[in-house]
């Protein structure tokens, strides 16, 4: 009888067993159908707010990507441009400017003898010197024309560009002495120039007045 009892029992915790499983597998069924419903509930609310879609019509040419051209930037151009503002010529003819004097001072078109007769007396203060001292002629005249722009940003009037006499070169010719005055001749913020007096360094070195900006 107790044998029997036992195998009872256990027939009905096997049963239990079963009865739990089957009620997971229902609640599982449930949530998976909620869960399609759902679903199916958003994806209809989707297209009825949409509206019909055609597909787009494809065509059956190939078109090629265009080439476009690389950007140039501004400033980059704006630095050409000033290194063709800087490309002095050795060859300019001081000859085609007028205002100049057998000592080759030099005032541009339309400024005051008085102007250049004041340059000569030092009336204005020397802001500022380049030395061009042993450089070579393409050293010096890209050195000068820096110099020159530089000097025009700060406001600077009055500079002293120092060429030399000349003594340490071939021959003793002030081979830049020449030069300096044809370049500068060629730069439009320079208005006038003439010899340094003997206290400024005499005939090795140029007064400069430059254009108010």
């Amino acid at each position: 009888m107790s044998a029997s009892f036992k195998d009872f029992s256990d027939l009905k915790s096997v049963r239990k067993q079963l009865q739990d499983q089957e009620k997971a597998r229902v609640v599982a069924e449930a949530k998976r159908k909620r869960r399609t419903q759902e679903a199916e509930r958003e994806a209809n609310l989707f297209r009825r707010s949409v509206g019909e879609v055609a597909p787009l019509k494809t065509s059956d040419k190939h078109s090629p990507l265009q080439q476009h051209p690389q950007p140039i930037a501004r400033q980059y151009l704006a630095d050409e441009q000033a290194v063709l503002q800087e490309s002095l010529s050795d060859d300019f003819d001081p000859e085609t400017l007028m205002e100049t004097d057998e000592d080759l001072s030099f005032a541009r078109s339309g400024i005051g003898s008085d102007t250049l007769r004041k340059l000569r007396r030092g009336h204005w203060v020397i802001q500022s010197q380049l030395d061009l001292h042993g450089m070579r002629s393409d050293e010096a005249r890209e050195a000068l024309g820096e110099y020159l722009r530089n000097a025009c940003r700060r406001g600077q009037r009055c500079v002293r560009i120092v060429h030399g006499k000349g003594l340490g070169s071939v021959n003793k010719e002030p081979v830049l002495k020449s030069k300096v005055r044809k370049w500068l001749m060629q730069k439009d913020e320079v208005i006038a120039f003439c010899q340094a007096r003997a206290t400024d360094g005499g005939a090795g070195a140029l007064i400069v007045l430059l254009r108010a900006i």
